[in-house]
């Protein structure tokens, strides 16, 4: 019982577990100064703990820098499962997609901002994990345009390829611009997002 207590409070006395803990300080980091310009030692400053610690859970710096990707990736995904196996419309059911892509990327900024500065410093193995991470997505979200399509809701003269090719990309780039203290939430970008998507699939 003692060593749990030790283990999650760390030297600080933060009762955050120092896995998680860990994880949310090296994001941003990351964010802020880069991949690159973040050292271990950083990581493990700020969190308050040992490096004995950190490597008790992550081997190495890569390994933080993917699980970033992989928790984020894996929150929209399980969301996205959820949302198309639901009750609904196909154009109701990719509305709450994409509103649900938006905001939780803009509840995750700094994972985002991380997420497009530095995919290309993790090894090639962790890389290849993530492309087929995002390409579960990819081809998830494409089958809720291809049903609406079906459905004779959407345009069938743009390939569902292109049209989710071309919104994620959108969806990709709200680091660069988004501000937490600007005059819009996420959930009302979500909802503009969403507005400028099926208004453009919709059939004339």
């Amino acid at each position: 019982m003692a060593l749990r207590s030790r283990e999650s409070t760390g030297r600080t006395g933060n009762r955050t577990p120092v896995k998680e803990r860990l994880l949310h300080v090296a994001t941003r980091l990351f964010a802020r100064h880069g991949f690159e310009g973040t050292s271990v030692q950083d990581i493990v400053d700020a969190a308050g703990v040992t490096k004995g610690a950190m490597y008790h859970y992550y081997g190495s710096k890569d390994d933080l820098l993917y699980e970033v990707y992989h928790q984020v990736l894996s929150m929209q995904l399980s969301h996205l499962d959820e949302i198309a196996a639901g009750p609904g419309t196909a154009e109701q059911r990719l509305r709450e997609a994409a509103a649900d892509v938006v905001r939780t990327s803009l509840d995750n900024l700094d994972d985002m901002i991380v997420f497009f500065r530095s995919l290309h410093m993790l090894p090639d193995d962790k890389q290849v994990q993530v492309r087929a991470e995002r390409r579960r997505y990819h081809d998830k979200f494409k089958a809720l345009v291809e049903e609406g399509v079906a459905a004779g809701t959407f345009r069938a003269d743009i390939s569902a390829d292109i049209v989710v090719h071309y919104f994620l990309s959108v969806v990709n780039q709200l680091g660069s611009w988004y501000r937490p203290d600007g005059p819009l939430s996420p959930a009302e970008v979500g909802d503009l997002f969403t507005e400028l998507l099926i208004g453009g699939l919709a059939t004339r």
